[in-house]
């Protein structure tokens, strides 16, 4: 069976001789080729040479064509910031800025960046008709985050209103967007939304819910799959995502896969994850790859469920490491021999002598990458605006945990979740990103 047969199959929750595999290749992509994050997104033929080279090494049932959550953001006039190794970064923020809702259109064909995009899934459908392709876009509330910026958190309840009409508008981008996915030959339309793992249900069922079932009920009549991103520590919003009736939901390292596994087949819907992207497929081992790769199959099992990375893979994640992952997913034997082996530990907390100093406080952020994570962005900027207050008095630190050092820094800290920012080694803010106010309240208890 081809893989777009068998994640139909997946989606409809049936049998199916094998879990199917779907690695998260975006920027990685640019790894295969030799060439930086900037030149691979923008140029069509290095798309589909990166995924064609990705298809040749990892086998994948499911690939996505482009891994970029700053395509819709960029068109709509938020300002970007290239980087060699990771998607770009929006800076800007035009509704914060002056710039008005009504005066914004909905993005075409010829906009920004969607014609590669465009020209990549029609020559990858031509290529590839075998394949699952994932046509990707930026989830409604994450996109009015880019426009609005950490200003939004606080119009959800001062102006609700006013949020609703944006929301209104980014819904209807994502339509837009979805539709020339499809029409080009995406066979699975992705709802990557991760910001929404800053807001609780309730909220979730209020500024989010109407709008992704707008977007999930769209796919659908186009007789195509849906399926719902979310990454951070999302965990309490996992039932309210499968009430927006997509036709799976993908999680991150964050949330326990057992979990969400219950929760999704409960409600008959496919779900997908949990592959540890950092700690173990970019700096791990192989045998940690293939550990892990197990681990995961046992725990999602054969009904609903398909194996993939929890968020885009890192430009730089060893191209073993994912080899060994595939291995997994093909060969039983294999499978049978790894559960034979001990579980170790590649990595040692890092020693915090000498870390605190006296009469200051300091700031530790951990986080996967602020550069190329929008909760760790938005987190690092909310830390780093409110700690300017104190002066030198505040020591702020980022700790990435696509380094072995940060993976060390995390452990030293017991960090669970990413982003979570420590003050003077105690966890304060977990995930969700705290309001300002909240911030300086922590920082002054601490300089007392």
């Amino acid at each position: 069976m081809d893989g777009l047969k068998l994640l139909e199959r997946v989606f409809r929750l049936e049998e199916v001789e094998r879990v199917p595999w779907v690695p998260f290749v975006g920027v990685h992509g640019g790894k295969l080729l030799n060439v930086d994050a900037e030149m691979y997104l923008k140029d069509s033929k290095y798309i589909v040479d990166g995924i064609s080279k990705a298809v040749e090494l990892y086998k994948p049932d499911g690939i996505p064509v482009a891994f970029d959550l700053q395509i819709e953001a960029e068109i709509l006039g938020c300002k970007i910031v290239w980087s060699k190794e990771n998607p770009p970064a929006v800076v800007s923020h035009p509704l914060s800025e002056g710039v008005e809702l009504a005066s914004l259109s909905l993005p075409t064909e010829n906009d920004g960046r969607i014609p590669v995009v465009i020209e990549t899934t029609k020559a990858l459908r031509h290529k590839y008709p075998e394949i699952a392709l994932y046509g990707l876009i930026t989830g409604p509330f994450t996109l009015a985050l880019h426009l609005l910026g950490t200003e939004i958190f606080m119009k959800l309840f001062e102006d609700p209103e006013y949020v609703g009409e944006l929301m209104d508008f980014c819904t209807d981008v994502g339509i837009k967007f979805s539709e020339m996915l499809l029409d080009a030959g995406c066979d699975i339309i992705a709802v990557v939304d991760p910001m929404t793992s800053q807001i609780d249900p309730e909220s979730f069922e209020t500024f989010v819910t109407p709008y992704v079932k707008k977007i999930f009920d769209f796919v659908r009549l186009k007789k195509k799959f849906s399926s719902f991103f979310v990454c951070g520590h999302a965990q309490q919003n996992i039932e309210v995502m499968c009430d927006c009736k997509p036709d799976n939901i993908s999680i991150d390292e964050n949330i326990p896969l057992d979990y969400v596994k219950d929760i999704a087949l409960q409600k008959g819907i496919s779900f997908g994850g949990n592959l540890k992207l950092t700690s173990v497929l970019l700096l791990g081992s192989e045998i940690d790859s293939k550990k892990e790769a197990v681990s995961c199959l046992d725990r999602g099992g054969e009904k609903g469920f398909i194996l993939a990375p929890g968020c885009d893979l890192p430009m730089n994640t060893t191209i073993e490491n994912l080899q060994a992952v595939t291995e997994m997913v093909y060969d039983d034997y294999a499978r049978q021999v790894t559960r034979k082996m001990e579980h170790t530990s590649s990595h040692d907390p890092k020693s915090l002598d000498g870390h605190f100093k006296d009469g200051k406080v300091v700031v530790d952020i951990i986080t996967l990458d602020s550069a190329s994570c929008a909760p760790c962005q938005y987190m690092v900027e909310a830390v780093q605006h409110a700690s300017s207050n104190f002066g030198e008095k505040v020591i702020v630190n980022e700790h990435k945990i696509k380094d072995i050092d940060g993976i060390r820094m995390m452990m030293a800290l017991g960090v669970k979740n990413v982003p979570t920012t420590c003050i003077n080694g105690k966890v304060e803010f977990i995930s969700q990103i705290p309001p300002k106010s909240e911030i300086i309240r922590a920082i002054k208890k601490a300089l007392n």
